[in-house]
């Protein structure tokens, strides 16, 4: 194993990881966490070393018993191989995209999400609310991050926009190219912290860390010219450390969020109709046309908004429909397990 490195706290270690090792495991195995992810192995930093291992785990993020960016494991001491994960405290996720119906596991054991955006065509109040709800449901701390102000003679148009889809909710405006305008963000970035980067490509993202890291080492692209989408130029997640801080964790542009197992996100983010609804007549009250509805009440009342409740109903089916899909898949692997177990268990009569 290689050369000084981070310490265990500098790289987000606390107490929740350390309950989890046992007395017996603490003088074989030494803790590590995963920086990036490559076909085949796993680029990982721990007490005094920085290494790329050979691991299957690095196969499977499409799976939640997979690995992940950020990530913890237990590495055997004599041989840097993989004894085991441990438990995540968050763990952010989506359907893979495609047709098939697999996980994509975007990060884990992350503190923050800032959502990044530009204040331009790019900005979509409903994918804000898509990354909201992943936030949330992963009990991430969600920030709403402006680039590009400077296209715009009305930012504060955008940010009225932005607060207006979670009451609380914070959303900064910045010029990611000027390193005291990106200032404002260092409260996320104290030491051991990790906070993750998502949004479309060409909003900012790559431009943003290479300021919070004082350097050019990721590559950057602008946008096309029309219709104000990016280029992808990140290609893969990888956890970037900051000078005497925090970690921030790059993601590729995602024009594509599809959800999954994320309903107590959705509750959470959309409130104000979860709350409406709890006063309809009817238990299975569908909004629609029922009498005493509470949510086609709140909307008469203008207490509601009627394009909320669209996204509302969208997201909802969107993540049953998912949902549904995914139990469906997961219950054929379990019978299919059984009856090998069965074929196997009969040729050995």
């Amino acid at each position: 194993m290689t050369s000084q490195r981070p310490d265990l706290d500098a790289l987000g270690w606390s107490a929740f990881f350390d309950s989890q090792i046992n007395l017996d495991e603490r003088p074989t195995l030494t803790p590590a966490r995963i920086l990036s992810v490559h076909r085949g192995g796993l680029d990982v930093a721990g007490e005094g070393f920085e290494e790329r291992i050979q691991s299957t785990l690095g196969d499977t993020d499409h799976e939640e018993s997979g690995a992940t960016v950020g990530d913890w494991l237990l590495l055997s001491q004599e041989e840097p191989r993989v004894h085991r994960r441990l438990d995540r405290k968050s763990l952010i996720k989506r359907r893979a995209a495609g047709s098939g119906r697999r996980i994509q596991l975007i990060a884990a054991n992350v503190d923050t999400l800032f959502t990044v955006t530009s204040c331009n065509a790019d900005f979509n109040a409903a994918r804000l609310e898509r990354y909201l709800a992943l936030a949330h449901d992963a009990h991430v701390t969600p920030v709403i991050v402006l680039t590009k102000a400077d296209t715009t003679d009305t930012p504060e148009t955008y940010v009225r926009a932005a607060a207006a889809l979670l009451p609380g909710l914070m959303v900064e405006v910045i010029d990611a190219r000027d390193p005291e305008n990106v200032a404002i963000l260092a409260p996320w970035f104290a030491a051991g912290q990790t906070v993750a980067l998502v949004g479309s490509s060409g909003v900012g993202k790559s431009t943003l860390i290479n300021t919070l890291a004082a350097n050019d080492q990721i590559a950057t692209q602008g946008i096309r010219d029309g219709d104000d989408k990016g280029r992808h130029t990140t290609t893969a997640r990888t956890l970037h450390r900051l000078p005497g801080a925090g970690w921030v964790l790059d993601t590729p542009g995602m024009r594509a969020l599809q959800l999954t197992d994320v309903r107590s996100g959705l509750d959470e983010v959309f409130a104000e109709v979860i709350a409406a609804a709890e006063s309809c007549r009817f238990t299975d009250c569908q909004h629609e046309s029922e009498p005493g509805c509470g949510v086609l009440a709140a909307i008469d009342a203008r207490t509601l908004d009627p394009e909320r409740l669209k996204r509302w109903r969208k997201l909802v089916a969107e993540e049953a429909h998912n949902n549904e899909s995914i139990t469906e898949r997961r219950a054929r692997d379990r019978a299919f397990g059984k009856m090998i177990k069965d074929v196997t268990k009969g040729k050995h009569r």
